[in-house]
This record gives C-alpha cells, sequence and structure tokens, in this order.
C-alpha cells in the first residue's frame, strides 16, 4: 500500500498575513525583514516584491537597492504564531499525524484517514479551501506517495495551487528531476554535482555509488536514496528539541575582542534562562559560538561539555576569533547549548566557512 502525504505551504505567510489585515499593502512589493540601521535580513517578501529578484535571507539594504519603492515591515510574530495554530488545528480535522516543519508549512500522513473517501487529492483540496475560508489565506498543497516528493510537489506553479504525483508517475518524474529540487541541496552542492556531471536525477542512478558517497558522505547518501526514490523516513510528529541558542546582529561590524567578548557576557544570562527551562540544572552535551562576518560567511565553534558556562564558552569564542576572523568584521554573534541526549557524537564536529 501506497503512503499518502501532503505537504502543505502557505503562500509568502507573513507577508500575506499583513496584507490580508491591510489591504492597501495587497499589490505593492511588500517584505517582512529588519531595518538597514539594524543590518536586518528579509524573512518573507509578498510575490510583487519578488518580480524584483527579492527573497528570503536577502540584507533588507540590497532589497531596497533593488526597489527602492519596496515596503518593509517588522513583523508580528505574536499574530502569525495565532494564524499558525488556527492551521494546526484544521490539519487535526483530517489526521494526527502532522510533522511541523515551520509556522506556515506542515507534513501530513493521511494514509488511513477516512476524510474525503480516503483521496489525499480531496482532503488537500478541502483542506485549502477551509484555510482560506477561515483565516482568508491561501495555501499551495503538494500530494505524493513520498515526503520529499510532496514537499517538491506543493513548490509547483506556486502560488495557490495543488500538484499531484501519483505512485505510476514517481520513477518517471524522479528519474527527469533535477537533483537541485531535492530538499537541502543548495546552489555550493549543486555546484559540485554539476562539476561532476550530475544534474539530474538519472544522472546519479548511473553513477558509481561508492565514489558518490566518498565525494559526499552522509548527506550523500540521502541524495543518493532519493534520486532513486526511497524515502523510509516517517514523519516527526513531535520532534524534540535539539538546541537553544541566542544570537545578536550588531549595528556596526566589530574588530575588537574585547567588545566580542562585552557582548558574549551581555548574551549569556539569556541563554542560561532560556536552558534552565529545558534543563534546569544546566546540564548539557555541548555549547558553542557563531561569527557571522562582514561578507556574511558563517563559522560555528563548538565544545562538547556537560554543563552551561560562561568561562568556557569565551575560551571556544576566543580561538574562533584568532583562528578563523582572519581580520574580518563580525557583525553576528550567536552562543548555543546542545541539550542531553541530543548529541549522540562524541565530538561536535566543527562546522566552518
Amino acid at each position: 500500500m501506497h503512503k499518502k502525504y501532503i505537504h502543505i505551504d502557505m503562500d509568502c505567510f507573513f507577508a500575506a498575513v499583513e496584507m490580508r489585515d491591510n489591504p492597501k499593502l495587497a499589490n505593492i512589493p511588500l517584505a517582512i525583514g529588519g531595518t538597514v540601521s539594524e543590518r536586518g535580513v528579509i524573512s518573507t517578501a509578498n510575490y510583487p516584491a519578488r518580480c524584483f529578484g527579492i527573497h528570503s535571507g536577502m540584507a533588507t539594504a540590497s532589497a531596497l537597492r533593488l526597489c527602492e519603492n519596496l515596503v518593509v515591515l517588522p513583523g508580528r510574530m505574536s499574530v502569525y504564531k495565532e494564524v499558525s495554530q488556527q492551521l494546526h488545528e484544521i490539519f487535526l480535522r483530517y489526521t494526527h499525524l502532522i510533522e511541523p516543519v515551520s509556522l506556515d508549512e506542515a507534513y501530513l500522513d493521511v494514509s488511513n484517514s477516512s476524510c474525503c473517501n480516503g483521496s489525499a487529492t480531496l482532503i488537500a483540496n478541502d483542506i485549502r479551501k477551509i484555510i482560506f475560508n477561515e483565516t482568508n489565506l491561501t495555501a499551495s498543497a503538494g500530494i505524493a506517495p513520498l515526503k520529499f516528493l510532496a514537499k517538491i510537489a506543493s513548490d509547483i506553479n506556486k502560488p495557490n495551487v495543488i500538484y499531484v504525483i501519483k505512485p505510476c508517475e514517481v520513477i518517471v518524474f524522479i528519474k527527469n528531476m533535477q537533483i537541485r529540487k531535492i530538499p537541502g541541496v543548495g546552489p555550493k552542492t549543486e555546484e559540485r554535482l554539476l562539476s561532476m556531471g550530475l544534474k539530474t536525477c538519472a544522472d546519479v542512478q548511473c553513477y558509481d555509488f561508492s565514489s558518490f558517497i566518498k565525494e559526499f558522505g552522509k548527506f550523500g547518501f540521502s541524495i543518493w536514496q532519493r534520486c532513486h526514490g526511497i524515502d523510509d523516513g516517517p514523519l516527526c510528529i513531535d520532534p524534540p528539541r535539539k538546541s537553544v541558542g541566542v544570537e545578536f546582529t550588531l549595528p556596526n561590524d566589530i574588530y575588537s575582542w574585547d567588545k566580542c567578548c562585552s557582548i558574549i557576557e551581555s548574551l549569556y544570562p539569556e541563554l542560561e534562562s532560556r536552558l534552565i527551562i529545558y534543563s534546569p540544572h544546566k546540564n548539557i552535551s555541548g555549547h558553542g559560538i557563531k561569527f557571522k562576518f562582514d561578507n556574511f560567511k558563517l563559522t560555528t565553534h563548538n565544545h562538547a561539555y556537560p554543563i552551561l558556562d560562561l568561562t568556557n564558552l569565551l575560551s571556544i569564542a576566543k580561538n574562533a576569533w584568532d583562528i578563523r576572523r582572519e581580520g574580518r568584521g563580525v557583525r553576528l554573534i550567536g552562543l548555543h547549548a546542545y541539550l542531553p541526549n541530543q548529541l549522540k557524537m562524541k565530538q561536535l564536529q566543527l562546522n566552518y566557512n
């Protein structure tokens, strides 16, 4: 029996909520993000703004250079969370097998749902209609027998559409699909794949398995599986929190370790208070530091350690500051702690650029 997955993805969610609540914003370029003075970035842009090339993760200053008439709002997270809860309650009318991905995105397993005569397509259409009737917002939906294909399908011909990949269509669909469509495959991975002559899943299907895994490691195995139509992982219904963190984007780049040290010391109490919620004795499996440099490159430096400790964090940060900064200014500083039993590796992998 084939599984029936639905991936629901709201259309430019944050911006859509603002346009719903203020119709004057409906037909103008709009984005939600931080201010230029605070070195902010865009979190969501509506479709008129996207026509100018504006997208999430872009610096607000860059977005305004692309569209000088862009309206940038700070966002109302409490409102977005409230709407997200409405969406979750709608999903529960059809299935309890729900994996939230973010406030505006979720996977649903309706394989055993009796709603709409068990038709995943009818369920998805019903959900989209109810979402619009009850929230006045639109959603796109993808339906497929494989979880990752449902996500890919929901992005085809957005916004406000439904796309179905039938079980009999999976083999041909995957064979012709560009590898970059697979969730998690970013520009750098795509560049490496293309340099190896690999553009479509069919190309990977014909490639030597051992050579592919040697090149891409653990993530390569995931790519290999999806290129062969394998996606056996169940929905993560109640994903455990793996870490807590706090970060701060600086109004101006800093070049002094003393200033960096001072900011870390000011962020530490917030990290500590957040950790106590999940680990009252501040027990952890590791903690670390994150820097974003003036060229937007990120570096994280982690250390396996059993308890949150400011002195140890400062030591980790100083090491990253001395070795990885290479004279660059720092525009963002973040602290994070891994919760107990969530870090399976004995020694945290160091990831940096």
